[in-house]
């Protein structure tokens, strides 16, 4: 997807105002979906292990009704596309591009029972494509809620991201897991989210007052994102058959083993496979700790944290790159900045700091200078942004 246009008009005045434009007269629902960015807990969601998500305050928007027959249509305007498609013959679009999260949406839910009536809709978003904020679960969750309100089904939050998740695994073709779907619809405003990637159950964390987070993105593309991603899996997969019998037990996933064990076996466990272990469920110990840090109000051991996870990711897990270390360098050079680490899947993208909100306006000022002075004349041109965290993902009826 290409990065959105602005034009000075928030998200949700664009949508409507387009809306308008568009198709004649005012939409009778708005629904608002906001980006996620992941605190700490990378690459143990496949692993049924835990995430610390928040929803930021960065939105995706859309303004709809409903037709009377089963054409939906659907106008992009940031990205100054359009589709239409039929629900009873949904089928993927031949782009293969942002079009096929609105239709595999509601392939699912016709999939699930979902009567569904047909809808016009404008989607307009401020969220930063390709900056590590998941838009494309946004799209999900705004479309699907958007055609369920429209078409009177009543479905819980769980289940949409459930849903969304599908769409995205099985019509669209990325094998994403759900921390993203869950973050969007069940975020609170100043709180993380600590979700159990195993049953999804999960808890809100009240972030302490005076800290806020910026999301940095390093201008490096994620190129080599999927098809690592890929190999993580799969030795993860072959560290839980080798775990399973040394340890002699049942063992499902990583989820089940303790950091000690795998130390303790470390050893007489092939490299790399036993680092990606260690990673893992050190990591997983490290999402637990950083909630108790948090609740207890101790910046300093939260940031530690952070700190240590970006190492793991660097060091066991090997998916950082020169562009995500010089970011985490940049950051933590400025004082304030209790900690940073990537986020998402690595070998490019954006990183995550917490800060002091007094130190913002230093951050933003230094580390774009620090970052270049530490890659050189080559350094691609990152972007810093001030991310808070938000409620989920809502529907309110709106004009006629």
């Amino acid at each position: 997807m290409a990065a959105p246009v602005q034009d000075g008009m928030d998200a949700r005045k664009r949508a409507i105002a387009r809306f308008q434009d568009f198709f004649g007269s005012a939409p009778q629902l708005l629904v608002t979906a906001p980006g996620r960015i992941n605190l700490i807990g990378e690459h143990t969601d496949y692993n049924e292990g835990f995430v610390m998500p928040i929803a930021v305050d960065r939105v995706l928007c859309v303004a709809a009704r409903p037709r009377d027959d089963d054409t939906v249509c659907i106008v992009a305007t940031d990205l100054n596309g359009r589709d239409v498609f039929r629900l009873t013959d949904i089928q993927p679009s031949e782009r293969g591009d942002w079009r096929n999260y609105p239709r595999g949406v509601a392939w699912v839910l016709r999939r699930n029972g979902v009567r569904l009536t047909g809808m016009d809709a404008v989607i307009a978003s401020d969220i930063p494509i390709g900056a590590g904020l998941s838009s494309s679960a946004a799209l999900e969750v705004g479309v699907a809620l958007a055609l369920s309100h429209l078409s009177g089904a009543e479905v819980d939050k769980v289940t949409v991201a459930r849903w969304c998740q599908q769409a995205e695994n099985e019509f669209v073709g990325v094998q994403c897991g759900i921390m993203d779907q869950m973050a969007c619809l069940l975020g609170k405003d100043r709180h993380a989210l600590l979700l159990d990637c195993r049953d999804l159950s999960h808890e809100w964390v009240p972030l302490p007052n005076g800290i806020v987070f910026i999301g940095a993105d390093t201008g490096k593309p994620r190129t080599l994102a999927a098809s690592a991603y890929n190999q993580r899996r799969q030795e993860c997969e072959t560290a839980v058959q080798l775990l399973r019998e040394l340890l002699g037990r049942p063992i499902r996933s990583l989820r089940d083993v303790d950091n000690d064990e795998v130390e303790l076996l470390f050893e007489r466990l092939p490299d790399p496979v036993r680092r990606r272990a260690r990673h893992v469920t050190s990591e997983n110990n490290r999402v637990k700790d950083f909630a108790q840090a948090l609740r207890n109000g101790n910046l300093y051991r939260a940031g530690a944290l952070l700190s240590a996870s970006h190492a793991s990711l660097r060091d066991d897990y090997e998916v950082s790159c020169v562009e995500l270390d010089a970011m985490v360098r940049a950051l933590t050079s400025v004082p304030g900045v209790f900690g940073a680490r990537l986020t998402g899947a690595g070998f490019g993208g954006a990183c995550i700091a917490m800060v002091r909100e007094s130190a913002v306006e230093q951050v933003l000022r230094e580390v774009p200078e620090c970052y270049r002075a530490l890659l050189g004349e080559t350094a691609p041109k990152p972007h810093l942004f001030v991310v808070r965290a938000a409620d989920g993902a809502r529907s309110e009826p709106i004009g006629g």
